[in-house]
């Protein structure tokens, strides 16, 4: 199901607020049993051909997932630190990944094998389940900590609510048990303080994805058809166009996806970690992965950087660590050479940001001014979200090609010949001072705390009052009602998150 669908907004999210509110008084193992209930139905609506009839097995697969992994940490629990409890751990983490593997790469390898080895004669054609690469994720860094005695004895609905929990389920945040368990177990008594700067939340994210992201995905989905089809190559002023309205296309939609999340947790008392921060003020790679998908960022940090060593073994390996783990998180995005190479770019990045603020520290030179390192990390970012949205290599190439100016410095075609219209680009420009000039929502929302802080970003942080942060008065309400219609305009289609399926 998505947030912006009329199922969600006028049927499902209704039906949990009012069972949730009428089960208030309830015992507390009813009331999560609600909220459990109305996830895994909130997961099941799901069907990946409409054509076929709906099938319970992917609500079965992440049912039995749930189930064996409970277990396994709870089995975890009593062997923590000793080494039948790390075989275990071994034997847990393998078959998450080898589940995780089957759907989400065994089309891709097979493919590889075929091309090189002729076998098999058919690549098989797997469906990904939905939510799957986010729930894997949760559940491995719930074995790890089990492992290292760092879980409690939780109780099975519990652990079903932490993994399934509707808000985050589909498109992350990648939630903590640390963070979720406690609030989980708490009665919320301030629902009605809570829901107007919910409201507020979820209908900035809402405005986001209809009026902003989707539009811009009018603009760059046809210069990247172009640079895929056989036709004629994009000129440089298409290929720079669509790869800035994809790159602010990903901002809006996946903002407004985590707007959306915040907003949809805090109408049932539960406040999410922030994971996204005005990426593209960041003035260096290592900041910008601090600002974007910072949940995500943690986890490699916390699971996979650190376990490689970190940066505790020298300069050298430290860098081979960066590597690898930037190279890992393409990887887990999506299956193929695209995301290989977006990964793998992010890892040399992260490497020659840290050599660079090196030599920097070692020669005592200055550091760039802050436009023109913003200026030259947005570029670079750029060229990766190129790779990340092409169809395949080869298009890719084109695109930057294309971009580089290697294919003629022509600008806009001719009407005959173009496939954006002529005013569209114009749209581009108050996205981008949007993005780099305009405070963002936890920003606006900041008297309210409107997310939790993560550990190693210094977001969000306390600072002045300002005239614009969101209040809850008149003038706000009656912003906030703008924004409603705003979006109601627009809301004339179903379109999917683009971190919907990962």
């Amino acid at each position: 199901m998505l947030f912006n669908s009329y199922t969600f907004l006028l049927v499902f999210l209704p039906i949990a607020l009012l069972g949730w509110h009428a089960l208030r008084r309830a015992p507390f193992r009813v009331v999560l049993g609600w909220l459990v209930m109305v996830s895994f139905v909130f997961y099941g609506v799901w069907n990946p051909d409409p054509k076929h009839p709906w099938s319970p097995q992917y609500v079965l697969l992440i049912l039995g997932s749930c189930t064996a992994n409970y277990y396994l940490g709870r089995s975890l629990s009593a062997l923590k630190h000793s080494r039948p409890g790390k075989l275990l751990l071994t034997a847990g983490v393998t078959a998450n990944l080898a589940l995780l593997g089957y759907y989400k790469y065994a089309g891709f390898l097979a493919g590889i094998t075929k091309s090189l080895t002729g076998w098999p004669t058919t690549v098989p054609e797997i469906i990904l389940p939905l939510a799957i690469s986010f729930f894997t994720f949760l559940q491995i860094a719930y074995l790890v900590d089990a492992y290292r005695g760092e879980t409690e004895e939780y109780h099975f609905t519990d652990y079903l609510l932490f993994v399934t929990f509707f808000p985050h389920l589909i498109a992350g945040p990648l939630i903590h048990h640390r963070e979720m368990m406690p609030q989980f177990r708490k009665r919320h008594h301030g629902w009605h303080r809570d829901f107007p700067v919910a409201l507020g939340l979820f209908l900035c994210g809402l405005f986001k994805k209809v009026v902003i992201a989707d539009n811009l995905a009018r603009i760059a989905t046809p210069v990247f058809g172009l640079a895929a089809a056989d036709g004629r190559d994009p000129t440089m002023a298409e290929a720079w166009v669509g790869a800035v309205a994809y790159a602010l296309q990903l901002y809006f939609d996946f903002s407004g996806y985590s707007d959306m999340a915040l907003g949809a947790a805090r109408l049932f008392g539960i406040r999410f970690p922030l994971n996204f921060h005005s990426p593209y003020k960041a003035d260096s790679i290592v900041e910008f992965w601090r600002r974007w998908h910072m949940t995500l960022s943690r986890f490699l940090r916390d699971y996979l950087y650190i376990p490689l060593g970190g940066n505790r073994k020298g300069p050298g390996r430290r860098y081979v660590n960066l590597f690898l783990t930037m190279l890992l998180g393409g990887i887990w995005h999506g299956a193929g050479w695209t995301f290989v190479m977006w990964g793998a770019l992010h890892g040399s990045y992260l490497c020659l940001n840290h050599a660079w603020l090196g030599l920097r520290k070692k020669l005592a030179w200055p550091a760039l001014p802050k436009p023109l390192a913003i200026a030259v990390t947005f570029l670079a970012v750029l060229v990766g979200w190129v790779y990340f949205r092409a169809h395949d290599f080869a298009s890719a190439n084109r695109m930057l090609a294309s971009m580089a100016g290697l294919n003629g410095f022509d600008g806009w075609p001719d009407k005959a010949a173009r496939v954006v219209a002529s005013a569209e680009p114009l749209k581009l420009l108050p996205a981008l001072i949007g993005v780099w000039l305009f405070p963002n929502t936890q920003e606006i929302f900041a008297r309210y705390r409107p997310a939790l802080r993560v550990k190693g970003a210094p977001f969000p942080a306390a600072g002045t009052r300002r005239w614009w942060q969101w209040r809850p008065t008149p003038a706000f309400a009656a912003a906030t009602v703008l924004l409603a219609v705003a979006t109601g305009l627009q809301f004339d289609k179903i379109s999917e998150f683009i971190y919907f399926q990962f």
